[in-house]
């Protein structure tokens, strides 16, 4: 029997959330939708150096002053867009210019209106421009009144939402964004912040033989794009959300080493619940042997075939929840004595098992196997047969015979 209860490793001193932009660009190449990829400069200490990545970076305090300048989208569309009271369209500001920063690329039209073609400035001029821009936003803002040109907020579309797991030294809370690659120009990585740039299709992003390192939020972009042929139809698809839910991984530990959690991942739940600081010592695969404390009250035990016992107590003493048999290794695996066996003692009086601060409650629906309610925790203990769904403000917490506890559906 095996635990998963070492000492935890010490958390990273936290550093404040930052706010951020991406843009990914996105073209039609000879074999299907391509994405633009830059890749990052080696740096010290940088927890994504040498990265491929999409355009972006944090905001800056003078993005507000691109307002006036962003052209078919005004700052109440923007919030409303991204679900916030107020500077939505500092996000897109942010978002177009990183993307001229790092990559060389301008999302802007021109005074009558049409989209700017860098290509046609004279030999030298973009560069200057660009050298500008990176001394700050207000350079940019000078650069485009002086041009007579407004930076494109409509051809730049709101898709995607995500923030850096906790327990991270450095997170960001990151709106993602799409464009087509605008015509009459050409990627130009800065040589300082970003060295190299690549139009690949996802799945060849993804390959492992072409051996990018990819951080997690990047490769989900590309697993989303990949389910596209088309660079417009991705647009189409963008265009059209309408709720873009809050995509924040977690930190867990397994077989594989320390990875981030997706919302989608069975354990993603559990995660979040045994460890909310992000130390990262939660697991994301159930190992046969391995003992969990759930909480004060629950404690989890994995049989040889993947199916989980559960020892609930209180002051009084312990009870086992599960299809095995009460032996060794389950007594010890108790911090006190296990005086019932729930699953072969279920004529309780009144339907309710008081063990000192833990009451178990028996559930019973048509011919199922009966699930148990822990009424302090608001958890769940289902049998194999039991479907729970719907909300019911008595369960917070579903405990299934086997894989993770995780919140009703």
């Amino acid at each position: 029997m095996t635990a998963t209860t070492p000492a935890p490793p010490p958390v990273p001193t936290p550093r404040p959330i930052r706010t951020a932009a991406t843009l990914v660009v996105l073209r039609d190449g000879s074999e299907g939708l391509e994405a633009l990829m830059l890749r990052r400069a080696e740096k010290a200490n940088d927890q994504n150096s040498g990265a491929s990545v999409f355009p972006g970076g944090v905001l800056d305090a003078h993005d507000r002053h691109l307002h006036a300048l962003c052209a078919g989208l005004d700052d109440a569309t923007a919030s409303a867009r991204l679900a916030v009271p107020e500077g939505g369209l500092d996000f897109y500001a942010a978002a177009i210019r990183e993307c001229f920063e790092e990559a060389g690329l301008l999302f802007a039209n021109d005074a009558e209106n049409l989209p700017v073609q860098l290509l046609d400035l004279p030999s030298g001029e973009l560069a200057t421009m660009r050298a500008a821009a990176e001394q700050g936003t207000d350079a940019l803002l000078a650069m485009c009144r002086q041009r007579g040109w407004c930076l494109a907020g409509d051809r730049v579309v709101y898709f995607g939402h995500w923030l850096t797991p906790p327990g991270m030294p450095r997170r960001f809370d990151t709106r993602f964004f799409v464009a087509l690659m605008p015509a009459g120009q050409e990627v130009q990585p800065d040589g300082r912040e970003t060295v190299e740039h690549m139009w690949l299709r996802p799945a060849d992003a993804l390959d492992p033989a072409r051996g990018l390192k990819l951080m997690n939020v990047t490769r989900r972009v590309l697993q989303q794009l990949d389910a596209f042929q088309r660079a417009d139809e991705f647009m189409a698809h963008a265009r059209q959300l309408r709720e873009i839910p809050l995509n924040m991984p977690r930190l867990a530990d397994g077989s594989e080493g320390r990875r981030a959690v997706n919302i989608e991942e069975p354990a993603y739940d559990e995660i979040g619940h045994l460890d909310p600081e992000g130390r990262g010592d939660a697991r994301y695969a159930l190992e046969p042997g391995v003992v969990t404390r759930l909480s004060d009250r629950v404690i989890r035990v994995v049989g040889n075939a993947g199916d989980n016992s559960y020892l609930v107590g209180g002051s009084d003493g312990w009870a086992l929840i599960g299809p095995a048999p009460l032996d060794d290794a389950l007594r010890a695996a108790a911090p006190g004595p296990v005086r019932w066996t729930v699953m072969a003692q279920t004529d309780w009086p009144d339907g309710s098992l008081d063990l000192g601060g833990a009451t178990l409650q028996i559930l019973k629906s048509g011919d199922a196997a009966p699930s148990f309610l822990l009424v302090e925790e608001r958890m769940l203990f289902t049998g194999p047969d039991v479907v729970t769904t719907g909300k019911n403000d008595a369960i917070e917490w579903i405990a299934p015979s086997q894989g993770f506890i995780h919140r009703p559906s």
